[in-house]
């Protein structure tokens, strides 16, 4: 693609809340600033328990008077598959949107993140009339069913990381569900799913039935768990932040909730592997893609002694290929830090583990950029045991931690985390191998000879373990919006 560059202070940036299908500004308390060259962006209003008491209470109203969990499911599917549509027209303004204020550069959010966002909103669009309840065996004089109910209101919390794709793996499914739902975005990343609300009205979502309210976890987001009217929360963001969210939706329910959390995921290369180079390249994205500031990065490398000589050189060329440009110029390809405080984490993590013993193989360090961004080069480091802080600890940053390893038990010993299982790659042309990492790896997602998901949104995402409670994406999704109800009818 061509002419996608463009200069972030033309872009119009809606600040505020969006409720009852208007804009609703407020006192402006937080500061958010743009990890592509440093500049305040906007002061940004926070929702306290006043405010998100409005979101819910508008949604649950609008809920119940629209009729969007009575109409015909089809008509519901109608709305969302013409939000999808808008979404693909306003491509290049949610784009910008995305890009000016988050880690996330234009030629990615044009190529993959807004035709992601579209047909995810299709997909879940494809469920309205697809699923139902079971009529129940029983005697011939009685009928039993199970039938599937809306929430009423759901609360969706979502990380900067992928702001308007990760904000529609929670609220689209809700919707599509019959739900209305409350939106916290990060407070660094607020302004795309604003517009992607005012969309869904443009679309013939009923105003107030999708609210955003923008702030901090602390308080907004806490609010949201706790909120009496909101029957179910959806999260993604960090183990602690989710035992967090646990338990207030345990304290104020209990109600139930699915979480995406944190990750150190291992990825497993066998000497039998036939390419080096496809390998490598593989690897190099996994853990340099949105500079590893994905849940799923692949930051652990298991490598058979075998291979790991010439694997490990293909990397090391690698990292020195990265140049550091500007979010909006339409030839960066490698994003940016999300803030100086992540920066600073990664960079003491690294160091603390060189000091304990690890061996630097590749220095992660801060690139010099025209535009003053935060950005950190790929690093990789050799670490002696599993003590190793870059070894079990979430660096989320481009990081690459590696051992050694010489027989397949070995491997598999050293792919084990104490607390995490969120995803694993397995890299070999053994069959059984493959079968045995599927069957062995404690994860939620294991992917053999690839790493990274496709756009099969029919396969659900999520951990074990630390690494977070039920699905994203898939069938289990929309049903986890659903609650179940027996029926059991006397035939008189």
């Amino acid at each position: 693609m061509s002419n996608l560059g463009f200069r972030p202070e033309d872009v119009a940036l809606p600040v505020g809340h969006f409720l009852a299908g208007k804009l609703v500004s407020g006192k402006a308390d937080i500061v958010v600033t743009s990890p592509g060259n440093g500049h305040i962006l906007a002061h940004l209003p926070e929702a306290g328990g006043d405010l998100v008491d409005e979101a819910a209470q508008t949604a649950a109203r609008v809920q119940r008077q629209s009729g969007w969990a009575d109409c015909a499911p089809r008509e519901r599917a109608k709305i969302l598959r013409r939000w999808a549509d808008l979404v693909e027209r306003n491509a290049m303004e949610l784009a910008r949107l995305e890009t000016v204020c988050s880690t996330r550069p234009i030629a990615q959010t044009v190529g993959w993140d807004i035709p992601f966002l579209a047909e995810g909103i299709r997909f879940f669009s494809e469920y309205c009339d697809k699923v139902g309840g079971d009529v129940a065996t029983t005697a011939t004089n009685l009928l039993g069913m199970t039938v599937y109910e809306p929430y009423g209101v759901t609360g969706a919390i979502a990380p900067w990381n992928f702001p308007l794709v990760m904000a529609s793996w929670k609220v689209v499914p809700a919707l599509a569900a019959g739900n209305g739902t409350v939106l916290k975005p990060s407070e660094m990343t607020p302004f795309s799913v604003v517009r992607l609300a005012e969309l869904a009205i443009e679309a013939g979502l009923p105003a107030g039935l999708f609210n955003v309210v923008q702030g901090s976890g602390i308080a907004t987001g806490e609010a949201i768990c706790r909120h009496p009217a909101i029957g179910k929360i959806s999260f993604t963001g960090s183990t602690r932040t989710g035992i967090a969210v646990m338990k207030a939706a345990a304290e104020s329910g209990p109600k139930p909730v699915t979480l995406e959390l944190g990750g150190k995921s291992p990825q497993m290369v066998f000497d039998d592997i036939p390419s080096v180079d496809d390998v490598a390249d593989r690897i190099f994205r996994a853990f340099t893609g949105n500079a590893g500031q994905v849940c799923v990065t692949g930051s652990r490398l298991i490598v058979q002694r075998g291979v790991a000589e010439a694997l490990i050189s293909a990397l090391v060329a690698r990292c020195g290929q990265v140049k550091a440009l500007a979010p909006w110029d339409e030839n960066s390809l490698y994003s940016p830090i999300i803030s100086e405080s992540q920066a600073n984490h990664i960079l003491a993590l690294v160091q603390g583990s060189v000091h304990s013993g690890a061996q630097e193989l590749v220095a992660c360090k801060r690139m010099n950029t025209q535009t003053g961004g935060i950005f950190l080069s790929p690093g990789m480091v050799m670490v002696q045991n599993s003590e190793c802080p870059l070894w079990h600890e979430e660096v989320f940053g481009p990081v690459l931690a590696i051992q050694v390893f010489d027989e397949d038990d070995q491997a598999f010993a050293l792919a084990e985390h104490p607390v995490y299982g969120l995803a694993a790659g397995v890299h070999t042309a053994s069959l059984p191998r493959a079968m045995r990492a599927i069957r062995t790896l404690k994860a939620g997602t294991v992917w053999v000879n690839r790493y990274g998901r496709s756009s099969d949104f029919v396969i659900p995402t999520g951990g074990f373990g630390g690494s977070g409670i039920g699905k994203d994406l898939g069938r289990q999704a929309f049903e986890a919006n659903l609650r179940l109800k027996s029926v059991l009818m006397a035939a008189e």
